[in-house]
């Protein structure tokens, strides 16, 4: 029997079939992953409100990123084609986001959302309302609204600020400094947004450290940025004043958690993961796996554009079961539905735990990744805050569900190169809110495109 991987369309949807020979295919060769979603967001929106021109070099051009730029657009920001090599954004300046003909629209884009709610709230005496869609709508705002509230701005929203959608009235900001909850990299990006146009200091502290993409960019765009890693605590002196920049954009290294996992579980496998940003900030599932004793090594390190770079290589190994929690899972957040899969082949029991954060992604990722593997066999126990997880337990064929999740997607996709039988994944179109392509790679590296 020969692999198979099929796509079918079943409008609006997409199911994916997923059929490999009972001795395996090895995963060879090269690849390249799409640019770092988290990196393509900001350097949109830095460069759009920044003075003079940004050029973007490798931007991700998923649904998320695109929804970026249609917002700002829709404020009077003049962007090149997203499909050229170089994407130009002509920044307007500080302060000089225009109110929209229309409720902005952030589709599936979290980021785009809980960031975009910084600015929109530090433009005084302009009027904007948003929304997203129907996965979005449901996603908590209250821990960017309580905030920019402090700060002294103005929201409302129905269903307790639920996004259904929500008005914005820009005021003039005072500077707080605020103790977050949770380490959450859109809480502070969206604060030290805020604060950009706000006179004096504004602080956001963590419970440990987020990534740090906002803070590289911002230092890079001309913001007085203040960092105490000690403390957890990042500082901007407002207000700024941004220039703008050219910014190569690395590969996402949440994209290449699912060829690490791939290659780390497929025997005889042996793949080289191209210009993958490193950042330490994101690099929990490096670390991860290699406390699963994963034969990963890094190529070729580098820095471009004040991010750390390298070509990550990853062979199949036997894996060993492990614990993670604290200040490890948020720097792995989005990779936690592929560690998952990559638990299940090891020898051993696995937990996760402190990672309630997942409850509140583009689906509920702690409920959902347990449900759809139990119907592949596997042995797993849900918990409020995380996962335990029995490797060993073949897994067999079944039709699965992305609940419209792109990393939940893919990484059942992933899973299926050692399942038994046939494995189908409805909503499957969800992988190309990260990964374009996603699909067709999968096929290549398989030896099948």
């Amino acid at each position: 029997m020969t692999a198979r991987i099929q796509l079918t369309d079943a409008a609006p949807h997409q199911t994916m079939t997923l059929k490999f020979p009972e001795d395996g295919v090895t995963l060879t060769g090269r690849v390249r992953v799409p640019g770092d979603k988290s990196i393509s967001h900001r350097s949109l929106m830095l460069g759009a409100i920044a003075s003079g021109e940004t050029r973007i070099q490798g931007l991700l051009l998923g649904e998320d990123p695109r929804s970026t730029a249609a917002c700002f657009q829709a404020m009077g920001v003049t962007m090149s084609s997203l499909e050229d090599e170089w994407v130009t954004v002509q920044g307007v300046g500080l302060g000089n986001l225009q109110e929209p003909a229309d409720v902005l629209n952030a589709g599936n884009s979290g980021t785009t959302l809980r960031l975009m709610l910084g600015l929109l709230a530090s433009h005084p005496d302009r009027y904007f309302a948003v929304t997203g869609d129907g996965s979005l709508r449901s996603r908590p705002m209250d821990r960017v609204i309580k905030p920019l509230t402090q700060m002294g701005a103005e929201i409302w929203g129905r269903q307790n600020n639920r996004l259904a959608p929500l008005s914005v009235r820009g005021r003039s900001l005072k500077p707080i400094h605020y103790h977050s909850p949770v380490a959450s990299a859109q809480v502070k990006s969206c604060i030290l947004l805020a604060g950009l146009m706000t006179e004096g200091k504004t602080t956001v502290t963590e419970p440990s450290l987020s990534r740090d993409h906002s803070e590289r960019m911002l230092r890079a765009f001309g913001a007085d940025i203040a960092v105490d890693p000690d403390t957890c605590s990042v500082t901007v002196n407002g207000p700024a004043t941004l220039t703008g920049q050219t910014i190569v954009v690395p590969g996402d290294i949440s994209s290449a958690a699912f060829w690490l996992v791939a290659g780390a579980i497929t025997p005889g496998s042996d793949l080289i993961i191209e210009n993958v940003g490193i950042n330490p900030t994101r690099t929990g599932i490096l670390d991860a796996l290699q406390m699963m004793e994963a034969d990963i090594t890094l190529e070729n390190p580098r820095e471009v554009t004040g991010e750390p770079v390298a070509d990550l290589r990853v062979r199949h190994s036997h894996l060993k079961a492990a614990s993670f929690s604290g200040d490890l899972i948020p720097r792995m957040i989005d990779e936690i539905p592929v560690l998952a899969v990559a638990a299940l082949f090891a020898e051993g029991t696995t937990t996760i735990a402190d990672a309630a954060e997942l409850r509140v992604k583009e689906c509920d990722r702690i409920a959902v990744m347990a449900s759809q593997l139990t119907q592949m066999g596997a042995r797993i126990e849900e918990h409020p805050d995380g996962l335990t997880i029995h490797g060993g337990t073949p897994l067999t064929g079944a039709t699965v569900d992305s609940y419209n999740d792109h990393r939940v997607a893919m990484s059942l996709a992933i899973a299926a190169l050692r399942t038994r039988g046939t494995l189908q994944i409805q909503r499957a179109e969800a992988a190309a809110v990260s990964y374009p392509g996603f699909g067709a790679t999968l096929a290549q590296l398989c030896g099948l495109g």
